[in-house]
């Protein structure tokens, strides 16, 4: 389903979602050789010496991957994150945005989708990260998505609950 709106050969970038990833796509796109993935590509780069590199490479890919923590019932898209690495493709970057929502995560307004994020997917994300070795997760940058020009962005929102 996802992959049918991504052109082959195009150049993909997928946020650290667990909704593409327990999808497969991260995987597809990462290893398939059917696309220009950005991710592996950002890997080989050295964090120190090549970090203008990194910010221009993941910050306008042609596609960008994802998801959202959450989605209110009037269709206001709120994305959180530690780095803000996928905000500015999400807000802007990306020539096409495809993001993939769990019914779960379907709100009633903002002030319930920022709860959301906090008490909800933090503590999920928080220990996602723990469990690899690293220090955990924190909020340092909030995206808001209340109206995007027609035909950027896909929002494909899935009946089963699926990510955090």
């Amino acid at each position: 389903m996802v992959l049918d709106l991504v052109p082959e050969g195009v150049e993909v970038h997928i946020g650290l979602s667990e909704t593409m990833r327990e999808l497969g796509v991260t995987s597809e796109i990462e290893n398939s050789g059917r696309y220009d993935a950005i991710r592996p590509k950002l890997t080989q780069l050295d964090r120190e010496t090549q970090q203008r590199e990194i910010r221009k490479l993941g910050t306008a890919p042609d596609y960008m991957l994802g998801s959202v923590h959450a989605i209110t019932e009037g269709g206001v898209l709120v994305a959180a994150s530690g780095s803000g690495s996928q905000l500015a493709p999400y807000a802007y970057g990306a020539g096409k945005l495809i993001l993939v929502v769990g019914s779960q995560k379907i709100v009633r307004d903002l002030d319930e989708a920022l709860r959301r994020v906090r008490e909800y997917s933090l503590p999920l994300e928080d220990a996602r990260m723990k469990s690899l070795g690293r220090p955990g997760s924190l909020i340092s940058k909030i995206l808001i998505l209340q109206w995007e020009r027609p035909g950027r962005v896909t929002v494909i929102l899935l009946q089963d609950p699926i990510g955090f």
